[in-house]
């Protein structure tokens, strides 16, 4: 209950502008989550993998729930002619790849604003001690004391929130190269199968 009062009193001391920056910061955090949660299981073992076409001959990453939806999809869709199950297997791996990347942007233009959300509280907080300074002079501490709190109380919010957010979507995105890596790596070696296939 302790804790709930001092956030309370932290974000009070940031004025309004603690609002949107409380709005944003859930915003990256849950977006960030999300992509975290889909990752982990893009990388678990699809259970459905007995029917992938390719059998032996794919990396041991078609059988995860990133490359086997493809494949499977691309298996039911086939033609037997190689040039068309390309376009059709690019097709599918091009659908994965969006899957891959979305929300990545936006997790990334969100922790960027925040420090500037913050940069937006500490002009406001001055005008507000200038205000003061107008009103009350320089004698009055506790009147410049609340422009001054909240100047640095958004400015700090700022920063908390867009660093390790930025991070994250660096950490983020390597991760869906890593994937896409793995995806392209299995769409190459499908490629090669249904040629040999129509060559038989």
């Amino acid at each position: 209950m302790e804790m709930l009062y001092v956030a309370w009193n932290y974000l009070r001391q940031g004025g309004w502008v603690m609002i949107p920056m409380v709005a944003l910061s859930l915003g990256v955090w849950g977006l960030i989550l999300e992509r975290w949660l889909f990752f982990r299981d893009m990388e678990r073992e699809d259970p459905g993998t007995s029917g992938l076409p390719g059998g032996g001959s794919l990396p041991p990453a078609a059988a995860s729930r990133l490359c086997a939806p493809v494949l499977r999809a691309w298996g039911r869709q086939r033609s037997g002619e190689a040039a068309l199950d390309g376009r059709i297997l690019d097709l599918h791996a091009m659908r994965q790849r969006k899957r891959l990347h979305r929300s990545l942007g936006l997790i990334a233009a969100l922790a960027a604003a925040a420090p500037l959300l913050g940069l937006f509280g500490t002009v406001t907080g001055m005008i507000g001690t200038f205000e003061a300074i107008t009103f009350f002079g320089t004698g009055n501490a506790k009147a410049l004391a609340a422009g001054i709190s909240e100047a640095l109380v958004t400015t700090q919010s700022g920063l908390l929130v867009g660093i390790p957010g930025l991070f994250m979507a660096r950490l983020m995105s390597q991760k869906a190269r890593r994937l896409q890596n793995r995806l392209e790596e299995t769409v190459m070696a499908a490629r090669r199968w249904p040629s040999q296939r129509c060559m038989q």
